[in-house]
């Protein structure tokens, strides 16, 4: 294991800058997100939860497909991808990693989505461990450990030290590139952070959620269960939950005239609007309540039955923080997940 004084972080962070473009959580305007790093911008890695997660490096919120032109009764279809170059990804919490292996399930799988596939090739993810985390964490429950947290390289930050160990390919030849700026040790410090972080995790609110009931078998009977119509009166449709939420995948595709031709173009969307997979003969979930329910449905039943059990819920808790209706999963499971099947 290897370490590097605190204080010398933004050495760090410029050396890393100078061989690859570095994206990491930034401050500004009071929020902090992940953003391009340089000399002139306010790096936070201690900041606990970003406000939107780190999918966009991989899954960006909007990204350019393809143009058209056309000539006559002729269509040129233009790719308009660009070969990614590598980049480092730093300061990702275990739950965020997490969410990023979910991401993988289903754009790295047949077909491969080649947009997602590129970055994801190209990306080196510095995780760092969580020391503080906070009531609305519920990774534990989905089987995340916050104090060791997986990625190309670990990390772990004290009041003196960040601690770091290669755990790829990537992150040996990423180490090996900056190891002037490390010096040897941190075991112990580590191994006591760890210990005091997992303390935490088990005194949380929420650290004992009932899943037991959320598996495939129970599929008809958590569908039908009419507790979604209680759980749900209240949504407003806003689709923040799923914007802030590191694990949603849902896309929309547009088309865009523009003078050059048709450009294509993929960006986010929400199972929680009204119009989300519209089509001409209407929609197949017409109500709030339907909606909803195939949310968090998709997280705790559909998504686990077809992914080797591994939940759409990383237990992040920014839905938790940011539904401005107290909607989020951890009530969807206090309500369904205890209760007996008949």
């Amino acid at each position: 294991m290897l370490k590097i004084a605190k204080e010398n972080l933004n050495a760090l962070y410029a050396a890393i800058s100078a061989k690859m473009p570095l994206i990491m959580p930034i401050k500004r305007a009071g929020q902090v997100n992940y953003g391009p790093w340089s000399e002139s911008e306010e790096a936070s890695i201690e900041t606990l939860k970003t406000v939107k997660s780190p999918k966009d490096a991989f899954f960006p919120q909007s990204e350019n497909m393809m143009k058209f032109k056309t000539d006559g009764k002729v269509l040129e279809v233009i790719d308009v991808r660009k070969a990614e170059q590598p980049f480092v990804l730093f300061g990702v919490k275990a739950c965020d990693y997490k969410a990023i292996e979910v991401l993988d399930k289903v754009f790295l799988a047949d077909p491969v989505d080649t947009y997602y596939k590129a970055k994801r090739e190209a990306g080196i993810v510095i995780t760092l461990a969580c020391s503080k985390p906070e009531e609305s964490c519920f990774c534990s429950v989905f089987g995340v450990d916050a104090a060791a947290p997986a990625g190309d390289v670990s990390t772990w930050l004290d009041g003196e030290y960040l601690y770091w160990q290669a755990n790829t390919e990537k992150g040996e030849a990423l180490t090996a590139d900056l190891s002037a700026l490390f010096a040897e040790g941190g075991e112990d410090a580590v191994a006591a952070q760890q210990s005091a972080t997992r303390a935490i995790m088990q005194a949380l609110p929420y650290a004992a959620l009932d899943l037991s009931r959320f598996k495939p078998e129970n599929l008809n009977d958590l569908f039908n269960d009419g507790a979604w119509t209680e759980l749900s009166e209240a949504c407003l449709g806003c689709g923040t939950c799923t914007f802030v939420c590191p694990t949603c995948q849902c896309f929309d595709i547009r088309d865009f005239k523009t003078s050059e031709g048709v450009l294509r173009y993929r960006c986010w969307d929400s199972c929680m609007y009204s119009d989300f997979t519209l089509m001409a003969h209407g929609n197949s979930r017409n109500t709030q309540m339907q909606r909803f329910r195939q949310r968090f449905m998709h997280k705790l039943v559909y998504f686990p039955s077809q992914n080797d059990g591994m939940y759409s819920c990383v237990g992040c808790g920014r839905c938790v923080n940011k539904c401005p209706q107290n909607l989020n999963i951890v009530k969807v499971i206090k309500t369904l997940g205890g209760k007996k099947n008949d």
